[in-house]
């Protein structure tokens, strides 16, 4: 079913069927754009961000795809087009931890995964949104914004999260690479590296850890990363590309 082509075009928010990404997609709902609410399995999670969306008046459907998947990414952005219209916002958001172990101990499926998941995937996803976005492919501009982590900047290594640290200091790169690329076309690139959120993820022993360890006293909220992404995406930060936005509470 095609509905009403929002004001400010279509916005896709991978992995936002809860935490940072639910309030993502719920903040660019709120800011005038449809929005693609992206799961890999939490179709009520999903449904569940949707209905909390058009209750208060926004655009916004569930739209199931593994990101690591090219052809499951490629279907996504095509239905996106025909149901919102026109793509003007990714957020590669969509991750995951792999193996909390020493890297004697990790395992190769796993890493495989990880690296398919949270370095290829939003590669995969930043490609398609270019194909549509870009002037030079008919498109007219947009903005990527990408999530990695404060990890890659201050990695822990003794959490044995080594892998995961190393992928989201990829992402930093690839944001960076890609703004050069694509700058001309109309085509912002910036990432956020937000601190420990609270969210499922972050349990109590390491919320009350990084409550004490942050300048500010606390963790952060995820309405907060979405309030950074929103503006990176909006004309306020039209000069900003190539950055990487750190949202820690100052960590």
């Amino acid at each position: 079913m095609t509905t009403a082509v929002p004001d400010k075009g279509t916005a896709i928010v991978t992995g936002a069927s809860r935490g940072i990404g639910a309030a993502i997609a719920k903040r660019l709902a709120s800011d005038g754009y449809g929005v693609i609410v992206n799961y890999a399995a939490d179709a009520a999670g999903a449904e569940s961000v949707v209905s909390d969306i058009t209750r208060s008046g926004g655009k916004a459907t569930a739209m199931q795809a593994d990101v690591a998947s090219e052809s499951d990414v490629a279907a996504m952005f095509d239905r996106a087009t025909a149901q919102m219209g026109p793509v003007t916002v990714l957020v590669n958001n969509a991750g995951g931890g792999g193996e909390q172990a020493r890297i004697e101990e990790q395992r190769a499926e796993v890493l495989a995964r990880l690296m398919q998941v949270n370095v290829i995937g939003p590669i995969l996803c930043a490609k398609h949104a270019v194909r549509a976005m870009s002037t030079a492919h008919g498109g007219t501009g947009g903005s990527i914004v990408t999530i990695a982590s404060i990890a890659a900047q201050a990695p822990a290594g003794a959490d044995g999260l080594v892998p995961y640290e190393a992928s989201k200091g990829a992402l930093v790169t690839f944001a960076r690479g890609l703004s050069n690329e694509v700058a001309s076309e109309g085509i912002r690139s910036n990432s956020v590296s937000p601190g420990v959120i609270a969210t499922e993820l972050a349990g109590p022993e390491l919320r009350d850890s990084f409550g004490k360890q942050t300048p500010l006293g606390r963790i952060g909220q995820p309405e907060e990363i979405a309030s950074t992404v929103s503006w990176l995406v909006s004309p306020e930060a039209s000069f900003v590309t190539g950055s990487d936005i750190t949202v820690s509470g100052g960590l």
